[in-house]
Parts: structure tokens; sequence; C-alpha cells
């Protein structure tokens, strides 16, 4: 199917929706403003504004990215960043610390590797290994801590910290590193740039796999969704749905055509389009409501939370968490 075609069909779906809140027809607000990482779930949000999946939104829909999860939590509690992908443990801890901010979808099932030289397979090979950790105390780290204490290696493996994923794939293509934890789509870029030097790297560890065998609900870790600020709630409600639907249909399409969608996404997150286009197959790229991946998101929470109920906020989050 064309993308003139597919973009009619699916462009109607989302009329159809929005036909459920006719205050959206009747007055588009000026301006809808998403926000996310230079990762999997923003090329969800880059189709969906370029190939017009939001066009009935609003008169204009911008996409911004954010680089680390500092820049994140200051955007959302000043009130900066209305709408963006969120890690779902951070957004449980600021829905718990009062913040309101609440979840409408889960935009991927996980997306995170530990990339190394081929030939090293498996938590076990990582023992007396250094192992890149970018953005200590934060989702990726969690997930790690649960992993290799379900596995009792943490004491042996030296776990560098470092500041960025960027950071930890360089040092993991010139060798100053022996494995790195990575998401898409800075794992498909390892790949990619080793090749380029005769270098192979290869997937070492699942994440999502190793979750699954601790949680017992599969290999998928519900990593990330779009939040919703109480201040855009309370201006524009009637959104949330529709734009829930847009997404949803965006996603399905930029897993049917990863380098369209890739093309589109590049210059949204500044990234090479054909490293893009060969992490879409690997980031499980979804758009569920809130409510319906609640029990993966509850079990992922629990897991982080066992060693210390702060990481959460101190609770599961009750129901007004769950916008959709």
């Amino acid at each position: 199917m064309s993308l003139t075609r597919r973009s009619f069909f699916l462009g109607n779906t989302v009329f159809l929706a929005a036909l459920a809140a006719p205050s959206i027809l009747r007055a588009r607000p000026r301006q809808l403003a998403l926000y996310g990482p230079p990762a999997g779930p923003s090329i969800t949000l880059a189709h969906a504004v370029a190939a017009g999946f939001l066009k009935d939104l609003a008169e204009e829909v911008t996409l911004t990215t954010w680089t680390n999860p500092d820049e994140l939590r200051a955007g959302l509690t000043s009130g900066a960043m209305e709408l963006s992908v969120v890690p779902v443990q951070a957004a449980a801890n600021l829905y718990n610390r009062g913040l309101g901010l609440r979840l409408v979808n889960v935009m991927t099932d996980g997306l995170m590797t530990i990339m190394a030289p081929e030939g090293v397979s498996g938590v076990a090979a990582l023992k007396g290994k250094r192992l890149a950790v970018p953005f200590v105390n934060d989702t990726p780290d969690f997930i790690l801590r649960a992993v290799l204490a379900h596995h009792s290696v943490a004491d042996q493996i030296e776990q560098v910290a470092v500041g960025s994923p960027i950071e930890a794939a360089q040092l993991l293509l010139t060798g100053r590193i022996d494995a790195a934890l990575l998401s898409e789509p800075a794992s498909s870029g390892v790949e990619i740039m080793g090749a380029k030097v005769g270098k192979v790297f290869a997937r070492a560890v699942d994440l999502q796999v190793e979750w699954g065998a601790i949680s017992g609900h599969g290999a998928v870790i519900p990593q990330a969704g779009l939040a919703v600020t109480p201040g855009f709630l309370e201006r524009a409600p009637e959104l949330i749905a529709p734009l829930q639907a847009a997404l949803s249909l965006a996603a399905a399409s930029v897993n049917a055509a990863p380098e369209e969608a890739a093309q589109q996404a590049a210059r949204a997150l500044n990234l090479p389009a054909p490293i893009l286009a060969a992490s879409i197959p690997r980031s499980n790229l979804v758009a569920r409501p809130a409510t319906a991946a609640r029990a993966q998101i509850e079990a992922m929470l629990s897991l982080m939370a066992a060693s210390d109920a702060a990481i959460i906020g101190g609770t599961l989050p009750d129901d007004a968490f769950y916008a959709l």
C-alpha cells in the first residue's frame, strides 16, 4: 500500500475517533507540542507528525527531543513539556510525588540490550568484564540491577558509569570497554559502525528476555510511554483519546514501513536514517493504552522497587495514574 493510500485510510480512522469529541473539530488548538528521547518511541512520534496522523488535532504539531533524564524531569516539573515520552518508572515516581503526571500509553515493550564483541553471549559471559552503564539511577540501570542480581553476578562485573548511550557506544567501538548497556537505536548503531571498521558486535544479552524470566510476564518491558501533565489535561482533555488513536495507527505504520519512517524521523532525532531503519524491528514499538499494560507495568515497578521503594515514589501508583 502506498504512503498516500495508507495515510488516507489511517487518517480517516483518526478523523472518526475525533468525532467522539466534536470540540476538537470546532476549535483545534494552535499548537500541539510533543517531546521525546532520541530513541525508538520518538520514531513513532516523528512519523505521526510527518505523515499527517495528527493534522486534525492542532493547527501545528511539533516534536522536540530531550537528551537526558534530568532535562526531561526539569521540563515536566516546570510545565514546559506537557506531552512527552517518559520512562514509565520516572512517570510513576513523579506522579507519586504529587506532580499529577499521568500515563497515556506504553510506546515500547522494551529496547535494551547489552552489546559486546562477537563471542560474548549471556549474562555469565560478562563476569570479569567492564560494562558501561549510562544514566545510572534511571530505568536502564534499575532493570540491569535486577537482572544481575537474579544471576548473582553483580559483584563480578565492573560497572562503569557513563554520561550517555553515545558515550557508552563510543567506548565500546574503540575497545576501551568490554560491553555496554544500550537501547535502540544505539545498539544498531554499534553494529553498523563496527562493521565499517571491521569489528563485529553482537547482542550479548537481551534484557527483555532476561526480564521475562524474572517477572513471569513474558519478554516485555513496558519501558516508556506518553505522559501528560495536569495543565494539559485541564486545558484539552478531549485530545487525549484521539491522540492515542493516532499514535496506535502510527506505530503500526512504522513497523510496516521502517525505511520510510526512518527517513521521516532522521532529521527530528538527528540520527542517520539507516541506523533508525535497522533499529525499528528491534525496538518493539507499540502504542497500547496504559490500562491495557497495567499488569506488566505493576510487575516491572514492583521488581524495581523491591530493594528501594523510593525508586517509584514509595508505592505503586493508583488508578488515577492511568489516563487511558
